[in-house]
């Protein structure tokens, strides 16, 4: 077998990971890394060509969020966005922060420095289907607390959150605080993975802040955004040249940019038949490995969950050697998120819902996407059988 078709015989389902840029995409990126490769920040003609392309990117993404295009920021990564919401908003003073056990790391570690630094931090426990009710973020709110943060949909168990609930509680409660005299409590929630399937209008979820990434959404690595609400108080975390209205300092990156708009226009199109299709693929594939004689168990909760993503809990088995022996017959899954995969620790996630360091290791993430078809499905539950069966 050639390796082209190896490559064809193999089967992705890490989509949580990252996802393949979609031809529309990359079509529409194309001629910004050639004919038309001026810096955004150039006055002459080639410069200009880019600034256009730059602030016509911008908009559509506006148009996508409904808000102002100057509330949207482009950045790196989503880790830089988060670390922007959070270290970007927080000054000297000593203030109070809420945010969960669930969180994905880049807030996490954006918190662990703010703490080393005089800050107070909240983290509020999910349940054991990893949801996070409204009424613990309510307890948690002091007189000093400044800003909230709470993941939308959790990246490795797929559990969507109660943000637009926790939003609108919050408007009451900035409401009272106003009228005596206390600061606002600003909101955040890092939406990386609901994009593809969930709405994500910061006004219909009632946030400040809102972080999005552009390869979760079939668009290229090294762009992603943060939604900034007017008047939203931050500093910047990179100094220099003072772009991205004074937040992100740094030569702008047209060809990601513009792929990042193009991506979000093909969410438009696509997120209510992916949400459908990708169900009946994934609910097929959860039956069909409960069937197995395995005790198998799914992490978090199934309600309340993204359409693509399944944890499951394999009793007995190593999910190091799971993924070993998945891949060397072609089908890529997950231990959890990509950003900690290397780490040899159990998932702090799974940890929040009461699993023991031993049940977390014996817990994969499958996550399926926009170009999984039922074949592949099939030949994952052959894959999944067999593969379990030799290991017994």
């Amino acid at each position: 077998m050639n390796s082209q078709e190896s490559k064809k015989s193999r089967i992705y389902l890490d989509y949580a990971a990252t996802t393949p840029v979609d031809s529309e995409v990359l079509k529409a990126m194309i001629p910004y890394f050639s004919d038309k490769f001026g810096n955004a920040s150039s006055v002459h003609s080639y410069g200009q060509e880019a600034i256009v392309a730059l602030d016509k990117a911008r908009q559509i993404i506006a148009d996508f969020f409904a808000c102002d295009w100057r509330e949207i920021i482009f950045t790196g990564s989503a880790t830089e966005s988060n670390n922007l919401a959070i270290r970007g908003l927080i000054k000297e003073t000593s203030v109070h922060i809420i945010t969960t056990t669930i969180e994905h790391e880049s807030v996490h570690e954006s918190l662990r420095q703010l703490e080393k630094s005089g800050h107070k931090v909240t983290r509020v426990k999910c349940d054991k289907e990893g949801l996070v009710s409204v009424s613990s973020i309510e307890k948690a709110v002091k007189d000093n607390t400044i800003l909230i943060s709470v993941i939308y949909a959790n990246n490795e168990i797929g559990v969507i959150q109660p943000v637009k609930e926790i939003g609108k509680l919050l408007e009451k409660i900035n409401k009272r605080r106003r009228e005596n005299g206390l600061n606002k409590i600003y909101f955040h929630t890092d939406a990386v993975q609901a994009l593809n399937y969930l709405e994500a209008r910061p006004d219909w979820l009632k946030v400040d802040m809102f972080t999005f990434s552009g390869h979760k959404i079939y668009g290229p690595k090294g762009i992603s955004g943060l939604y900034v609400r007017k008047n939203t108080p931050l500093n910047p975390l990179i100094l220099g040249g003072g772009q991205e209205f004074g937040l992100r300092s740094g030569t702008e990156n047209v060809a990601s940019s513009v792929g990042l708009a193009k991506a979000l226009e093909l969410v438009t199109k696509h997120r209510k038949k992916d949400s459908v299709r990708i169900t009946k693929l994934r609910d097929k594939l959860l039956d069909a490995i409960i069937k197995t004689n395995i005790n198998i168990k799914l992490n978090g909760s199934l309600k309340y969950r993204l359409p693509n993503n399944l944890n499951l809990r394999f009793a007995g088995y190593d999910n190091e050697t799971l993924l070993v022996a998945f891949d060397q017959v072609g089908l890529a899954v997950s231990a959890g998120s990509a950003c900690s995969a290397r780490a040899a620790k159990a998932s702090y996630v799974l940890s929040s819902l009461g699993l023991s360091d031993k049940e977390a290791k014996e817990s994969i993430r499958i996550t399926l996407g926009r170009y999984t078809t039922d074949a592949e499905i099939n030949s994952a539950i052959n894959i999944i059988k067999q593969s379990l069966k030799q290991l017994s």
